[in-house]
């Protein structure tokens, strides 16, 4: 196994003090009922799905049609790039251009402890060449899921305003920039602190997470509480994104999340996915969600411009809500 040089930040980080959390039961969709021939079952999976997104804003996707070993098999082929990989070899993918469509990176201290590995997925798919599992399983799951994200947003459209192309042409989706950030967090007895990845929001239209150990994850909900997120065997964890919150007006709404890894003395290997708009579209509160052109809560900007606000490079994907939202939630 190559061993990986942990990164020490340029500056000190203070130790957080972590509040501690709740179990909480997380709603779960079906997503086979979603589309179901049995109206009765449809429009009760429907509405459990609109209960979902604008009172909690995540949930468990089960009956997804995406099967274990496709799940199983690109955790084990993260696991083997990352466990397989040199130092040297991944260092080709430390920031460079910002153009850059795969970035790699490890740091360990107060604030931060992961290795993680950024990649294109969509609308072009980017990979490092070994180890070649690695790059068939990620591809054969990213591929599957793209046609449940496509179908989420359907129903979603459905439930929002009753017509269901209304998300993908609002967000171009079939030309989305799609971002996978895969994470090696260390055992505890090698971390540098309880946190994994500190508090954050993810920009996008909606962000698929599953991994290989459950928990880790906490969420902070509506009500200001963190909860232990557990996401079931097969199950795949689905937070709405801070750009279908601005498309939305708040209606739904992008969630604070954070990584500990103070409990888990083993190393645990995730990969979320961060489904997002074309780059060039423009997204910004649409009528449907404004009771007057005066009722805007965020600002509209490019999906380009909005990654671009607080990181040099599209792919890190970082959140910018705070700067588009005008109006106190």
């Amino acid at each position: 196994m190559v061993q990986t040089n942990y990164s020490t930040p340029p500056t000190d980080w203070s130790q957080e003090t972590l509040i501690a959390a709740a179990d909480e039961e997380i709603p779960t969709i079906d997503y086979f009922s979603l589309f179901s021939d049995d109206p009765d079952r449809r429009s009760t999976a429907l509405d459990c799905l609109s209960t979902a997104c604008e009172h909690y804003g995540f949930f468990n996707l089960v009956n997804h049609g995406i099967p274990a070993g496709v799940i199983g098999g690109a955790l084990r082929g993260i696991a083997d790039f990352f466990e397989q990989t040199t130092v040297e070899e991944k260092s080709k993918y430390k920031k460079g251009d910002p153009g850059a469509r795969i970035l790699w990176d490890a740091r360990c201290h107060a604030g931060e402890n992961r290795e993680h590995l950024k990649l294109l997925t969509r609308p072009t798919f980017h990979c490092p060449p070994n180890p070649p599992s690695f790059r068939e399983a990620l591809r054969e799951y990213e591929r599957r899921f793209h046609e449940v994200k496509m179908g989420l947003a359907r129903a979603m459209s459905l439930i929002l305003v009753h017509e269901e192309s209304y998300i993908e042409k609002a967000f171009d989706l079939e030309s989305g920039f799609d971002v996978a950030a895969m994470n090696r967090y260390p055992p505890n007895f090698q971390s540098k602190g309880t946190l994994g990845l500190a508090e954050h929001t993810d920009p996008g239209f909606i962000i698929s997470l599953i991994q290989d150990t459950d928990g880790g994850l906490q969420i902070l909900t509506h009500q200001g509480q963190w909860i232990d997120v557990h996401i079931p065997p097969n199950a795949i964890l689905i937070q709405l994104g801070d750009q279908l919150e601005v498309l939305t007006n708040g209606k739904y709404k992008s969630h604070i999340h954070r990584v500990l890894v103070g409990d888990y003395r083993t190393r645990r290997i995730s990969l979320g996915i961060l489904h997002g708009p074309f780059v060039e579209q423009f997204v910004a509160p649409t009528s449907e969600f404004m009771d007057d052109a005066d009722s805007t809560a965020y600002r509209g900007t490019t999906y380009s411009d909005a990654l671009q606000a607080n990181g040099r490079y599209e792919i890190e994907v970082q959140s910018c809500i705070e700067q588009l939202r005008m109006l106190p939630l």
